[in-house]
């Protein structure tokens, strides 16, 4: 490896040296602050290192990874989720009974994983980053050893992703002995191809496996089944983590493969990925309106977007990758800000979990109540809000594509999501029927870098509400040669 791979790769070296100082601080000594400085300190720095990282891109370093514009805003995204995790999860550890500083620790491994993806070129290296990112969610789901509900979505999650691991590999196999290489360019033109199958059979049904994994990962129909389970016996941190970091990696990968050469998805994986998109859409919004606990409602709802986020990788186009992102950091942003005003509420025993649990937080913390109703308005696609630019943008690339079945289905489903949203809404400006653990005046006071780090993230929803064009000039440009 030369200088100029060393200064490209400069933010994965910097968080895996941040991961590994992590570890010998609490090898010397236990402390729960050091850590998450040190943590906090190793993400500014990868940062920062994004800047340098430009200077030598874009630059492949060997055949498995690719360092470009795209790689370094996504890996921007990731870093940025990554450390407003450790902001949310600081106080919520400290307030219970166990060691948190291993926390931070996975989740640096879990980031690294997650960037490798954005980075990889091969899938060699996108086995690699996402066993990685696997493996240390394992840990995380299960991370308070306290709640049995916690051991249950670990232990459920360990299962079903070995399960959906092997089939990947096995999808792997195939296309390799087929084709005799692990590049992604290489199947460029059999995902977009509309004829000629029976050929390329064993690279199809390759694919279609390879396909499974990644929809297990994104949580799309008919994968969906863990989500609702391990998004609400996870530690809140873990599951915002879970539904940003994890997630955002696994959607870069898919989008750098599906959008190479800049061809729209056709043939037969157009057709599944088009199956899959209207299932996501419809089945998560109406499941989610059978829900009473706001996390189980976040999952459904997580399972809708995802569908959304293919609206836009299918139309393909120029605006489709560019959609797709910016719904992306939207999203992103939003989600983060949910789960984050969650923890902050969330007590030294329970997590602030149930409906009845945020009713009447206006009548006792109003800027929290105002805070949470900005995010689900924008997770709803309200003007004004991320998230209804974000919905734009992706109606406008299906739109330019004809994709009207899709966006027809995208209507209808998000018409669906606001009755559930308006549901939480509600519950927060109505008067509290009993005490709860909200209504409490003995609730503990707001940690203050979860609510500087929420602050800020509700400031940026309606930010890129009202004035996405520095975010979407820069997106159009990172994403033109992506390839």
């Amino acid at each position: 490896m030369n200088a100029a791979d060393f200064v490209a790769l400069l933010p994965l070296i910097t968080i895996s040296a941040t991961a590994v100082a992590v570890m010998i601080a609490i090898a010397i000594r236990r402390n729960h602050k050091v850590s998450i400085v040190i943590a906090l300190a190793g993400v500014v720095a990868a940062l920062a290192s994004l800047s340098l990282a430009a200077s030598a891109a874009p630059r492949q370093v060997t055949s498995l990874l690719v360092l470009d514009s795209y790689s370094r805003l996504y890996m921007a995204v990731l870093l940025g989720a990554t450390g407003f995790v450790f902001l949310f999860a600081y106080d919520y550890l400290k307030r219970r009974q166990e060691r948190p500083e291993e926390f931070y620790l996975l989740v640096l491994l879990a980031t690294i994983g997650a960037m490798i993806l954005v980075v990889c070129r091969n899938f060699t290296s996108f086995f690699l980053g996402l066993e990685l990112l696997s493996v240390a969610l394992y840990s995380l789901i299960c991370y308070v050893r306290t709640q049995s509900a916690s051991i249950e979505a670990g232990i459920k999650y360990l299962i079903l992703a070995a399960s959906s691991s092997a089939v990947l590999l096995f999808g792997l196999a195939l296309i390799y002995g087929e084709s005799g290489s692990m590049e992604l360019s290489q199947f460029a033109t059999v995902m977009t191809r509309t004829s000629g199958l029976t050929n390329t059979a064993p690279l199809l049904m390759g694919l279609m496996l390879v396909l499974t994994g990644v929809g297990f990962k994104l949580a799309v129909v008919p994968f969906q089944l863990w989500a609702p389970d391990v998004y609400e016996g996870a530690p809140l941190p873990v599951t915002a983590f879970i539904s940003t970091v994890s997630k955002a990696g696994m959607f870069a990968f898919l989008l750098r493969w599906f959008h190479v050469h800049g061809v729209e998805v056709a043939g037969a994986p157009g057709l599944v990925l088009t199956i899959i998109a209207i299932a996501s859409m419809l089945t998560g919004n109406l499941l989610a309106l059978l829900q009473t606990n706001v996390k189980r409602i976040l999952a459904f709802s997580s399972i809708a977007h995802m569908g959304y986020f293919l609206v836009a990788l299918l139309a393909g186009g120029p605006f489709g990758a560019p959609a797709a992102t910016y719904y992306l950091i939207a999203y992103a942003a939003t989600i983060l800000a949910a789960f984050g005003l969650m923890t902050i509420l969330s007590g030294p025993r329970d997590e602030a979990a149930s409906i009845n649990d945020y009713r009447g937080l206006f009548w006792k913390r109003p800027l929290l109540a105002g805070a949470f109703t900005t995010t689900l308005l924008s997770l709803a696609g309200i003007p004004l809000t991320a998230g209804f630019l974000g919905k734009f943008y992706v109606v406008a690339a299906g739109a330019s594509q004809s994709r009207w079945v899709l966006l027809f289905t995208l209507v209808v489903s998000s018409t669906i999501g606001l009755f559930y949203y308006l549901r939480i809404i509600v519950a927060l400006y109505s008067q509290p029927e009993a005490p709860n653990l909200l209504a409490e005046p003995s609730t503990l006071p707001l940690p203050l870098p979860a609510t500087l780090a929420l602050a800020i993230l509700t400031a940026l929803i309606l930010l890129l509400g009202v004035y996405p064009a520095p975010v979407w000039n820069a997106i159009i440009a990172v994403t033109r040669d992506l390839g």
